[in-house]
C-alpha cells in the first residue's frame, strides 16, 4: 500500500508559476508509474502529466510546453512543476500511482491510490 500527500498549491496571477509534490510512504517507490490529474467545478477529472518507472512521461495537450513532470526515486516524492499558467488551469489537483506500467498514463482508471488534492487557482 502506497500512502500520497500533495503540497505546494495555492493562488497565482495567469502568468505565474506553481510547483505541486507530491510525498509517496511505501515500499518499492521506483517501481511505481505517477501521474498528476485534475477536476475544475462542474467538468470530470482530466489527466495533466504522467511519469513512468523508467522516467517516461506523457502530457495532456493542454499543458505541453507549460508543465513538467518528474520523479524522485531517492526522495519519493513526485513533482509537477507549472509555468506559464492560466486561469484554464484553476482546478483540485491530485497525484495518483499505480504498480508497474499503465497502458493509458493519462487515464485514471488506470491508477489505485490517490492523494487528497491540492487546490491551484489561477486569476486572470
Amino acid at each position: 500500500l502506497i500512502k500520497l500527500v500533495e503540497s505546494g498549491g495555492g493562488s497565482v496571477k495567469a502568468g505565474g508559476s506553481l510547483r505541486l509534490s507530491c510525498a509517496a510512504s511505501g515500499d518499492f517507490y521506483s517501481k511505481y508509474s505517477m501521474g498528476w490529474f485534475r477536476q475544475a467545478p462542474g467538468k470530470e477529472r482530466e489527466g495533466v502529466a504522467a511519469i513512468d518507472a523508467d522516467g517516461d512521461t506523457t502530457y495532456a495537450d493542454s499543458v505541453k510546453g507549460r508543465f513538467t513532470i518528474s520523479k524522485d526515486n531517492a526522495q519519493n516524492t513526485e513533482y509537477l512543476q507549472m509555468n506559464s499558467l492560466k486561469p484554464e488551469d484553476t482546478a483540485m489537483y491530485y497525484c495518483a500511482a499505480r504498480f508497474g506500467y499503465s497502458i493509458s498514463p493519462l487515464d485514471s482508471d488506470d491508477y489505485n491510490y490517490w492523494g487528497q488534492g491540492t487546490q491551484v487557482t489561477v486569476s486572470s
